[in-house]
């Protein structure tokens, strides 16, 4: 299945789909955000997840993320960090999705922001999200073949050497030893 997902041509169509899909609804739902009357506030959310936190199968709240809320928005009084991570994170998690740049990445944030929104107690589309967007990861550079990531992609690797696949880097420490030795 891994094997079918990283390197088949139809799975790379599929990945496409659901990643376009993806990135229209984020996109969108940023969008949203951004061009609301009065602007998007966290803060509700934040103070609900404050209040009422998530718990485990015994009873107990998870006290990281409560702590992490409480800790950077004083009690949920000051989320305007939020509010604005928030909008555009979605909005270009769902431009990245979309165009197929910087697709991994762009994935990555979209499921911090899932966990991020499950933990605060909100469930919607999350479950679904996180679903397809494992798919997206579990395929890798598949999941961008079709997309501005076939271009970029070979650059990045190029020019951020921490990049370049393992094999190229040994062939390139091998050739340059041997013009020592």
């Amino acid at each position: 299945m891994m094997n079918w997902l990283r390197h088949n041509f139809v799975a790379s169509i599929i990945l496409t789909v659901i990643r376009v899909y993806l990135g229209y609804e984020w996109m969108m739902d940023g969008i949203n955000k951004l061009t609301m009357k009065g602007g998007f506030s966290a803060q509700g959310m934040i103070m609900g997840a404050i209040k009422q936190p998530v718990v485990g199968p015994h009873g107990q709240p998870y006290p990281l993320f409560t702590w992490f809320l409480k800790t950077f928005t004083d009690g949920g009084k000051h989320a305007e960090v939020f509010s604005f991570l928030v909008s555009w994170g979605e909005f270009l998690v769902g431009l990245g999705m979309i165009v197929g740049l910087l697709t991994l990445p762009a994935v990555f944030f979209a499921l911090v922001m899932n966990f991020s929104y499950m933990f605060a107690g909100v469930i919607s589309v999350n479950p679904w999200y996180i679903l397809l967007e494992f798919f997206l990861m579990a395929g890798g550079f598949n999941s961008a073949k079709i997309g501005l990531d076939r271009w970029a992609t070979p650059w990045f690797r190029k020019v951020l050497p921490f990049l370049r696949k393992h094999g190229e880097t040994e062939v390139r420490i091998e050739k340059a030893l041997t013009v020592y030795e």
